[in-house]
């Protein structure tokens, strides 16, 4: 028993004899700080230069921010953006045998020149058969009027013989007459012979006289028929020249020229291939080539054409180049897509699209070489 209670407080006297040098140690290192601080403070009273430095500074990195600030503020960018144009892919129309091909890879070109020949013979043929067509039917027209002349005539001396006969028909009919009214006074004043010839001869004259007006009629249906065997044939003749024209564009369609001005690109025949209608052969890339832009919808809201841009081309390392905005797309780019989203389904979360913003090159720089899907980045002055 006398042995347990001395432990508390041998422990006692140790916690207080550890405290003292804790405090201790504070105390020391708390006036170390106040030294650093007062000899800061000194420093700078000392050294007062250091302090307006330090605020010119300060003052500078702000006035340099706000500066920065309304000066980017006029411009918007971006690094979604590259060379572009409208290409044009050359196939041909007929089927045949390449004979020649006038051009090379990335050669310059200009609209008219010759740039593949297909094989025309079949083409030549169907021009010439055209031709021999044509001039028959243009044969028969010709005997077509002039079968109109003939039956023109025909029908002339047709009405003569009309008139004849009805003269003749008047004369019998005028006799017929007197005679019958002779009878009518005394029968015995006209023998009946002469009387029955009398009638006989009216009714004789005046069936040649329906004989005469029916050949007339006939006569007149036949140039009538005439004139539309003339109308029937101008559109043989019409069509005969048709076909030639289509004969001379089908023979035109072996010759394959350059619609516009442009460098090759992808050229993929050569002397010797068969090709058909459809295949490609080559394309042309035109001069006219510009910059599509795909500007953060954000970022249109004071963007209009006209304004001005520069462009930096990735192809042409220290060069600026200079353009303007021609137009802006009405619509992002999704709503083009094979399958347009469909927003009226499911969850909706916003997201900012991108609108393709065509900018046109002032003048294009002759020391590099441009060509679309080249990268570039436009910077757009909209202030």
């Amino acid at each position: 028993m006398p042995d347990d209670n001395p432990a508390p407080s041998d422990q006692a006297t140790s916690d207080q004899s550890e405290t003292p040098s804790k405090d201790a140690a504070q105390n020391e290192q708390n006036d170390k700080d106040k030294d650093k601080d007062k000899d800061s403070g000194g420093t700078l009273r000392k050294h007062p230069i250091l302090l307006i430095i330090g605020a010119v500074v300060a003052v500078g990195l702000i006035i340099g921010g706000i500066l920065y600030w309304l000066h980017a503020r006029n411009f918007e960018s971006t690094d979604d953006a590259f060379v572009d144009a409208h290409l044009v892919q050359l196939a041909p129309q007929i089927n045949g045998r390449v004979t020649s091909v006038t051009v090379t890879d990335n050669q310059l070109v200009h609209a008219g020149q010759m740039l593949v020949t297909i094989d025309s013979a079949d083409a030549q043929t169907k021009v010439a058969q055209t031709q021999g067509q044509y001039a028959q039917a243009v044969g028969q027209l010709k005997n077509a009027r002039a079968q109109i002349h003939v039956d023109q005539d025909t029908y002339k001396q047709a009405l003569a013989d009309v008139a004849a006969a009805q003269a003749s028909a008047d004369n019998a009919a005028r006799d017929l007459a007197r005679y019958h009214a002779l009878v009518k006074l005394n029968v015995s004043a006209v023998a009946q012979q002469q009387y029955d010839k009398a009638r006989a001869d009216a009714q004789s004259t005046a069936a040649q006289r329906n004989s005469a007006l029916r050949a007339a009629q006939a006569k007149l249906d036949q140039v009538r028929a005439s004139l539309t065997q003339v109308s029937a044939q101008k559109g043989v003749v019409d069509a005969a020249k048709s076909q030639i024209a289509q004969a001379n564009i089908t023979e035109n369609y072996a010759r394959i020229a350059a619609p516009v001005d442009g460098h090759v690109a992808q050229l993929s025949v050569a002397v010797g291939n068969y090709v058909q209608p459809g295949s490609q052969m080559l394309a042309i890339v035109p001069l006219g080539i510009y910059v599509t832009a795909n500007f953060k919808e954000t970022q249109l809201a004071l963007m209009r054409p006209g304004q001005p841009a520069t462009i930096v081309v990735d192809s042409c390392p220290g060069q600026t180049l200079h353009g303007h905005v021609d137009s802006i797309q009405r619509g992002a780019g999704q709503a083009f897509a094979i399958l347009p989203p469909e927003n009226a389904t499911g969850n909706y979360v916003k997201v900012v699209q991108r609108v393709p913003v065509k900018i046109a090159f002032d003048a294009l720089p002759k020391e590099c070489v441009l060509g679309p899907g080249m990268s570039v980045e436009p910077t757009v002055r909209v202030r």
